[in-house]
């Protein structure tokens, strides 16, 4: 059995469960405390939702596709309460070791899956992404983690938060176990085109931090090297600051109407920084739900037109390497913002992004973020295959 070093796991299983044969022999994976799978309750990062909810009569798709591709599930991982946090800690399961940086937060909401990669206790683990719950765990644990085009892999029997934003993903530390996993759901790096349009926006790059861009260049120049000259042209429609409000608006409004009525009833208990969002959530009204609606049209209307498959758009995947364990949680909701700044170019676009790790800021992980126009994740894939 597999020893958990890092607290990485909610339930480990006595024996891996197996599945058919097929091209994932060989590899374990964990999922996220969010799939569900046949006979055991998913407690979706709170004890209150595990002992209101009755056990799932079937498995995941996502879980069933590992399985049947012959990959062994070893257990299930800790997560942030409900998915709706970016950081990695649980108020009632304690924070997953990021033994990439012991001292810093691991990120969320798919804490436990990144660290149990990063710490080598699988090959690989099912995350889920509504609002970065994929990447940025990624970057801050030094690993490879994809967050898949919105409606491209089934999502059902994961616990739903935001629909029209949530995604199932996954983490491995190499690249080669990236593209196998990933060609199991059918995303095949061999059928990736190569790009010939590489796009830096000055609206995001120019108000990184230098050390962050210092990081990052050698990964930069190797795209530049393959893919010639970066366009520099700014993000359409306004500020990155107005795409994570129309962000937090549309998130928030569609998280109280998926879990609300639970909360009302249930009478549970969540740690800081969910108790103050899910308040927030519940006051949104339909007139700023509208508006938020039509600026997220707007938004995704301009990067449609700028955006095809011949196009990768780079970002860092974080403002900066993981916050500190020991940060207030008035610093940790500034990070929160500046990182769902970054995050939501993808989340409101229903766009895939790939966390490519390899960089470092003060000793601790950041990530490149590959992304590409809905449904071409063979893209990705493939220039990663050529840095």
């Amino acid at each position: 059995m597999i020893k958990d070093t890092v607290a990485a796991f909610s339930e480990l299983l006595p024996e891996p469960v197996t599945g058919a044969s097929g091209p994932l022999d060989g590899l374990s994976f964990a999922a996220k405390e969010n799939y569900e799978f046949a006979g055991r309750v998913a407690s979706n990062g709170n004890p209150t939702w595990k002992a209101s909810h009755p056990p799932a009569e079937k498995s995941a798709a996502c879980v069933d596709t590992c399985l049947q591709a012959g990959a062994s599930l070893v257990g299930f991982t800790h997560m942030d309460e409900l998915a709706y946090s970016i950081i990695g800690a649980n108020a009632h399961f304690g924070t997953p070791v990021n033994s990439a940086a012991p001292s810093r937060v691991p990120g969320g909401s798919s804490s436990g899956s990144a660290a149990a990669v990063a710490a080598g206790l699988a090959d690989f683990a099912l995350g889920s992404d509504t609002g970065g719950s994929v990447r940025i765990p990624a970057a801050f644990c030094g690993v490879f983690g994809l967050r898949t085009s919105h409606g491209r892999i089934s999502s059902n029997g994961l616990v739903p938060l935001a629909p029209s934003f949530d995604v199932p993903g996954w983490f491995t530390c190499d690249l080669d176990t990236m593209i196998r996993v990933s060609a199991a759901f059918g995303i095949d790096a061999a059928q990736g085109k190569r790009p010939s349009r590489l796009w830096l926006p000055s609206s995001v790059w120019s108000g990184i931090d230098p050390d962050l861009l210092a990081a990052l260049k050698p990964m930069i120049d190797r795209l530049a090297a393959l893919l010639g000259p970066p366009e520099t042209s700014s993000l359409p429609e306004q500020t990155l600051e107005h795409w994570f409000e129309t962000f937090r608006v549309h998130q928030a409004y569609e998280i109280w109407k998926t879990v609300g009525p639970w909360v009302s009833s249930a009478a549970a208990h969540f740690g800081p920084g969910v108790t103050e969002r899910l308040d927030m959530a519940s006051k949104i009204n339909g007139t700023e739900f509208a508006k938020s609606a039509a600026d997220r049209a707007s938004i995704c209307a301009a990067m449609d037109t700028l955006m095809d498959d011949r196009t990768i758009l780079v970002l860092p995947t974080a403002p900066g390497p993981a916050p500190e364990l020991v940060a207030s949680q008035e610093d940790l909701d500034a990070a929160r913002k500046a990182i769902m700044c970054l995050t939501s170019i993808s989340g409101l676009n229903r766009y895939p992004e790939l966390t490519i790790p390899g960089a470092v800021v003060g000793k601790a992980p950041v990530g490149l973020s590959l992304v590409s126009a809905r449904m071409h994740e063979e893209n990705l894939l493939a220039l990663a295959g050529l840095m």
